[in-house]
């Protein structure tokens, strides 16, 4: 029996919908940072229903201001009333040309929200979508949204990156030759991941919960499948996941840590030496930050450990 799509589930699956005014404004402007969210704000961007002028006002507004903890839903109105006040379904009607059901189904398939699907029937079964492990906090695009849509557990993680979900973005980021145009892509169209732990937003200050795992990005690696490779059987450290970087010239490399009484960066400074003395590599140092935010990206021969399955 084909499941329904409502309207809820779209938008709570979307940040509450501001994740579909990305959406179609990348569709008029890649490679563009399209917004910057700021609380429950996402600021004035361009309109591409008013020849691109920026005043197009996104922001989100509680479904019930009476109650205190409530859904939001995110809407839009233009400064000079250019188009009809509305929210972001109604947004990406004018886009699509289509409403209802249809339009749902379109935003389904085309984001990837697979509502239509339940997790039993995914290929990779045995990588299911389980509640193993520890969680950590899933961000959506842009890398200035530091609001998380919800915690994932590795195995939820591993399935996003094996899957295609991020196989058109990873391939367009792969085709941009100039670096600076390649870096503003990936901050305006990756989602990201906090593999340190949950997050009330990504702040070293706001942590909910601390996974015990440590992401260590090496950049410029001149033989990223022989590095892959000496990981996987590093003595000194259990690999839970392993996977090439957005630009595809790196590795990510999800490890399991017990740092007891040490804190965070003092812990990742011990690691980053270990690494320089075992490999002879620099790894970027921006991991110091428990809140460190890490792209998720299309690589269908990464690695999960089996425990974590």
């Amino acid at each position: 029996m084909e499941k329904v799509i409502n309207r809820e589930t779209v938008l709570r699956k979307t940040n509450w919908g501001v994740d579909i005014y990305a959406h179609v404004l990348r569709k008029f402007y890649p490679g563009e940072l399209v917004m910057k969210i700021s609380g429950r704000d996402c600021g004035i961007v361009r309109n591409p229903f008013a020849g691109g002028v920026q005043t197009l006002h996104i922001w989100f507004e509680k479904n019930d201001p009476n109650v205190k903890l409530c859904d939001e839903t995110a809407h839009h109105k233009d400064q000079f009333g250019a188009i009809p006040d509305g929210d972001a379904l109604d947004f990406a009607e004018m886009y699509y040309h289509q409403s209802g059901q249809e339009l749902l189904e379109t935003l389904n398939r085309e984001m990837y929200l697979r509502l239509d699907i339940d997790s039993a029937q995914y290929p990779n079964a045995s990588h299911g979508f389980v509640e193993r492990g520890p969680k950590v906090s899933f961000f959506k695009a842009p890398v200035t949204n530091t609001r998380p849509l919800r915690s994932f557990t590795i195995s939820e993680i591993y399935n996003y990156i094996a899957g295609p979900y991020y196989k058109e973005e990873t391939e367009q980021l792969r085709s941009i030759p100039d670096k600076k145009k390649a870096r503003v892509f990936k901050a305006a169209n990756f989602d990201y991941v906090t593999f340190c732990g949950e997050f009330e937003t990504r702040s070293n200050d706001t942590v909910k919960t601390v996974s015990n795992l440590l992401c260590v990005d090496f950049d410029h690696v001149p033989d990223v499948e022989g590095l892959f490779n000496l990981l996987l059987t590093d003595q000194c450290f259990e690999t839970v996941l392993l996977f090439r970087s957005p630009s595809g010239d790196g590795l990510k490399w999800i490890i399991e840590i017990n740092r007891g009484s040490l804190a965070h960066d003092k812990f990742f400074l011990a690691v980053d030496n270990y690494i320089q003395k075992t490999y002879g590599l620099q790894v970027d140092k921006s991991g110091k930050d428990i809140s460190r935010a890490c792209f998720i990206c299309h690589d269908p021969q990464a690695y999960i450990n089996p425990n974590y399955r």
